[in-house]
């Protein structure tokens, strides 16, 4: 399975960040998924890569060209390198080459790609798995907003099918599993 993986390009300031991203590559490398990332080999997106390629795991970064910053930079960790002409189709190739989609912690770039996931799944354009990697609460407020967007009106239930909110890697397993 090709799993895309968006996280921050930091590590952020809890340790166990970092330890889940690399269960994550490690789970990936050893159960024979191919990692499709942004291509950085920073924070935990670096650590992610990092695992599952020096586990003979294959890796995709795909990268935008029009960002020198990420470019200039050598990628160690990947087995494959995917040059796009900016953010935008970056994200749309992404989405393309991924069975699967997995957001651990992150910033706003991190939050702006798992919610257009999760856009896509809502409106039937995209039909596969995404996982909000819920580490140490992480994405906690993030559910009770979309629960409350239910609340309201605004969505149902059923447009959450595909979307897994789970701070366990087995329970994440299984629901990726569940969609092959």
């Amino acid at each position: 399975m090709n799993i895309a993986v968006y996280c921050g390009t930091s590590v952020g300031n809890d340790p166990v960040y970092q330890e889940c991203a690399k269960e994550l590559g490690l789970w990936m490398a050893g159960n024979g998924h191919s990692l499709i990332f942004g291509g950085g080999n920073i924070g935990l997106m670096g650590v992610v890569a990092k695992h599952v390629f020096e586990n003979s795991g294959r890796v995709i970064g795909v990268l935008p060209s029009n960002i020198d910053f990420i470019t200039a930079r050598p990628q160690p960790y990947c087995s494959e390198i995917i040059t796009e002409a900016d953010l935008a189709a970056r994200k749309q190739k992404m989405l393309e080459l991924a069975d699967a989609y997995i957001a651990l912690p992150g910033g706003i770039g991190t939050l702006d790609e798992i919610t257009e996931v999760m856009t896509l799944i809502k409106i039937d354009k995209i039909k596969k798995p995404a996982v909000l990697y819920d580490i140490h609460g992480f994405y906690s407020p993030f559910k009770q907003t979309i629960q409350k967007i239910i609340q309201c009106g605004f969505m149902v239930d059923q447009d959450l099918k595909r979307i897994l909110f789970s701070d366990n890697l087995e329970d994440i397993e299984a629901f990726l599993l569940s969609f092959q």
